[in-house]
């Protein structure tokens, strides 16, 4: 099977290149489950319910959430009634939301997705290796596809959860940096890997942000509206080929579109997805 992590989703114009892009993309790739990072939807923080929404109906399966989870209040009941979002599994056990989920695909296959953050240069937050473990320890024993998202700054931070957790889940694929990094590759266990899959959105910017702006706070400390950007705008994310009677990766490639891709996938005017955008 074939699945795909979007990386994290930037404002208005990260959520339109899904639109656009991903009835085709799921065609031409044959994606059988489609997770994004969407912690950034929301004017470049947070999410609301109708943008959540929006993305799932684009035909995006799984949504995780990172630091920026709980910018949008708004968003607390839906994290607590819909199981296809997802925050960070380490943080506390009484915060808003669930901290994995299991999904199945058209073909009734289990799909587990869950999210951790990381804890160099971060807000703190518990032990992410404990809770990987705990999570895995409460997923069913026919669960064999397991994808993770690991929010992290540190490139170290993300290879060592890889390391820990090579050939007990299907893949460790870094967000939050908003560069995508080449590392992509396979562990000795069977575990696809990458640092970290890059930010769909805006990329004549600063992660995701006017130039100016950020260029304006930097040389001189005065405060700003860090504004999403509007221009190149691109879809990064990573595809990983899993066996799933085992689990285990078999591929592993980054993916990027950028704006005349999306056109190209988006097919002519009026064109629909006739089996459904997110039919389990």
């Amino acid at each position: 099977m074939r699945i795909l992590l979007v990386g994290d989703i930037v404002g208005k114009p990260g959520r339109q290149v899904i639109s656009r892009a991903m009835r085709g993309l799921r065609a031409r790739e044959q994606l059988d489950f489609v997770a994004a990072n969407a912690e950034n939807a929301a004017g470049g923080s947070g999410i609301t319910p109708a943008i959540y929404h929006e993305l799932v109906q684009a035909g995006v399966h799984a949504v995780t959430l990172g630091d920026h989870c709980f910018r949008r209040r708004e968003i607390f009941p839906l994290m607590q009634s819909d199981r296809r979002l997802v925050r960070p599994a380490n943080y506390p056990s009484n915060a808003p939301g669930r901290d994995f989920t299991v999904l199945h695909t058209r073909n009734q296959t289990p799909v587990a997705v869950f999210i951790l953050q990381g804890r160099v240069f971060m807000p703190p937050v518990d032990c992410p290796f404990a809770a990987a473990d705990r999570v895995l320890a409460q997923l069913p024993r026919e669960v064999r596809v397991i994808l993770v998202d690991f929010h992290a700054e540190a490139t170290s931070d993300m290879q060592l959860m890889g390391r820990h957790l090579d050939g007990r889940v299907s893949a460790v694929l870094g967000t939050h940096t908003h560069v995508p990094t080449a590392d992509e590759c396979i562990l000795p266990g069977g575990t696809a890997f990458q640092c970290d899959v890059g930010m769909t959105g805006p990329h004549e910017s600063i992660l995701g942000r006017r130039i100016d702006r950020v260029l304006q706070v930097a040389r001189t400390f005065r405060p700003a509206q860090y504004e999403v950007a509007s221009g190149d705008v691109r879809l990064h994310g990573t595809i990983v080929d899993v066996d799933p009677s085992t689990g285990r990766a078999t591929a592993v490639r980054r993916l990027c579109v950028d704006q005349a891709a999306a056109d190209r996938l988006a097919g002519p005017p009026g064109a629909t997805d006739s089996g459904g955008t997110n039919r389990f």
